[in-house]
Formats: C-alpha cells, structure tokens, sequence
C-alpha cells in the first residue's frame, strides 16, 4: 500500500496539503520565515505518534468492554539542538479515567499497543527513546 500527500506551497514557508481529501495547513513560525499559519511540518511525527497509539488503545479498550472516560493522550518530544533538529527522546503519557480493576487492562492495551501494533512507536523506537506513562484520573 502507498500512501501519498501532495503539499501545494502557498507563500513565504506556507504549504497546503492535500492528506486523502482533507487539507492541512503547514508553515513555520515568523521567527523561521513563515506567518505561523500552521504548524511546522515536524510537530505532526507526535501528531501521528499520539494518534496511532490513542487509536490501538481505544480499540482494544473496546474489545475488552473497558468503560472508560476522560482519555488523552499527551506526547512530549525532545529536539536536539544543531542542524538538522531531530526528536530523540518521546514521552508518550496516557490520562484516563476507568475502574480501578480495569488498570490491568489500560497496562495491557498499552503493552500491546507499544509492542505490536502502533507502526508510528515502532518507527519512532528506531531513532529515538520512547517512554509510556499512565495517569489513573
């Protein structure tokens, strides 16, 4: 299978881009050379990263019958200083309220999430230190 995104530039450091129908705006921030329209092109790796687990864990919460509320999750991506700028460390922190009894589950989804199916940790693991973290609410 392709995937393929076509980035249209706009002015300045300004693209649109066309992701399977919908379009994104990316630009880079005034200090960069763009009007901050956007956000930068970079930002989206944690995007993709907090998507791609989020939607393994709702997944797999379902197929468990979890009951759960107030979920979230939250990635924080540490760049390198120097050209170019790379992300080399990730924390990816899940906030969620369910039962207590269904924290060995949460733990599970997570594990299974990290280790099987998210392809975007799997990518991310290859060049930088990932981390997980689970907030009970």
């Amino acid at each position: 299978m392709t995937n393929t995104v076509n980035a249209v530039y706009r002015e300045g450091m300004h693209f649109s881009v066309d992701v399977n129908g919908h379009t994104i705006e990316i630009d880079a921030s005034e200090k960069s050379g763009g009007q901050n329209l956007g956000p930068s092109p970079k930002i989206f790796m944690l995007l993709s990263l907090a998507g791609c687990t989020g939607f393994d864990i709702v997944s797999m919460l379902k197929k468990m019958r979890v009951e759960f509320s107030d979920f979230s999750v939250r990635v924080d991506g540490n760049l390198t200083d120097g050209e170019p700028s790379v992300y080399d460390q990730a924390l990816i922190r899940y906030s969620i309220k369910l039962d207590k009894d269904n924290q060995g589950k949460m733990e599970r989804a997570v594990s299974m999430s990290k280790n099987k199916y998210c392809g975007v940790s799997r990518m991310f693991e290859s060049f930088a230190k990932v981390d997980f973290e689970i907030v009970y609410l």
